[in-house]
């Protein structure tokens, strides 16, 4: 179907939730994507951190293949192999010891809200400013942007916002009836905001002290995108409870929530989580990222990147490069991000702007220093004045 007939149809069937750029993709292969007409483009997006090892990757496919010839889906009434075996990966990788499955981030999130009020009797939370933890009701209420909330207000869990690095300003909000601390160990949709060395420490500490939960959001930072599996393990600790989505399954619909307590019969549920098809797509993006070493690569390329942009623009208009690994954000002195995106895309090169003067970079785990050049000649071309 032509190009202007999809648009079309976008319009008149599905609901305008979306501000989309001016182009059908239709195929990928690595890093790279390819639009109807053709073109080729350097993904330094990755379908929001959802792409870990490649687009069209031929081992995931092939996986991803074998299962669906077998069997894709039979409820969480019976025992199935892929996702027992990923609950134990899992769980090695993570050092919590039960798994909760559900197809998204913003599931996983829910799950972690209700499992924490299960195990404390308690119903309020702590978030942080800039933080997002998803759309739906219960995780909006942890999502601080009032463009986000206010709509939809009131909103359920109760969650007091606290500053993002200040250990003071969470430690103040703590009540008698606090069940939780949810954090991001870095916050991706509030334009990379880094933490500070020991805040995520601290955070463990002022839990432990007070005897409520920490929750860590590792949904757009986990699966190896920051150098390790889980981005809290910069940090040796251990929290409460995790959560995870995005990347895990290489684009395919999967999240999770991990903890150390549980959910008894009843108290929770999904018909398509964990299903077979998610649980064995996520088993072999895990596998490849093992085998071809790809969270040293993240914090490799990552690094490299982060010193050829800074070489590359001397000053000018770039005022900092913020990150782990391959999460980064390039903070501009103009807030002229969108523009930028918007020519990076027409040049071939694909970013994000989270904020008016954030460029977010989140490309496949697999990308190399070559295509990391690739992209910074195409924003050295795209951001001259």
């Amino acid at each position: 179907m032509k190009a202007d007939e999809l648009k079309t149809l976008e319009k008149e069937h599905i609901m305008q939730t979306y501000q989309r750029f001016d182009v059908i993709f239709e195929r990928g292969e690595g890093c790279y994507i390819y639009d109807k007409q053709g073109k080729k483009y350097l993904d330094f997006f990755g379908g929001v951190a959802t792409c870990a090892v490649g687009h069209a990757n031929k081992e995931i496919a092939q996986v991803i293949s074998d299962q669906a010839h077998k069997l894709l889906s039979v409820s969480n009434y019976y025992y199935t192999e892929p996702q027992i075996l990923l609950a134990k990966k899992l769980s090695e990788l993570s050092g919590l010891q039960k798994c909760f499955f559900c197809l998204s981030g913003t599931e996983s999130n829910e799950a972690a809200i209700k499992l924490a009020k299960k195990v404390t009797g308690k119903s309020e939370f702590i978030a942080f400013k800039g933080s997002f933890h998803g759309r739906t009701t219960g995780s909006l209420a942890l999502t601080w942007n009032p463009k986000y909330r206010e709509p939809f207000l009131p909103l359920s869990p109760s969650v007091k916002f606290a500053e993002y690095n200040d250990l003071a300003s969470a430690r103040e909000l703590i009540n008698t009836n606090t069940a939780a601390i949810f954090v991001e160990p870095l916050q991706g949709e509030a334009g990379i905001v880094t933490p500070k060395p020991g805040f995520l420490r601290g955070i463990r500490k002022l839990c432990d002290d007070a005897q409520i939960l920490m929750i860590v959001d590792e949904v757009q930072t986990g699966v190896g995108r920051t150098g390790k599996f889980f981005a809290y393990q910069h940090e040796g600790i251990l929290p409460d409870i995790v959560t995870t989505a995005k990347s895990l399954a290489n684009g395919i619909p999967i999240g999770v929530c991990l903890s150390n307590f549980e959910f008894e019969r009843g108290d929770h549920g999904t018909t398509l989580g964990g299903n077979n098809l998610s649980a064995a797509a996520a088993l072999a993006t895990i596998k490849y990222i093992e085998e071809h070493d790809l969270q040293n690569n993240a914090f490799t390329v990552g690094d490299y990147l982060v010193k050829q942009l800074m070489e590359m623009d001397q000053g000018q208009q770039i005022d900092r490069v913020r990150g782990k690994g391959l999460i980064l954000g390039i903070v501009l002195k103009n807030e002229n991000s969108a523009d930028i995106v918007g020519r990076a895309l027409k040049a071939g090169l694909i970013v994000n702007s989270p904020a008016p003067n954030i460029i977010r970079m989140l490309p496949p785990l697999t990308v190399t220093k070559q295509q990391a050049d690739e992209c910074v000649r195409i924003l050295e071309k795209v951001m001259q004045p």
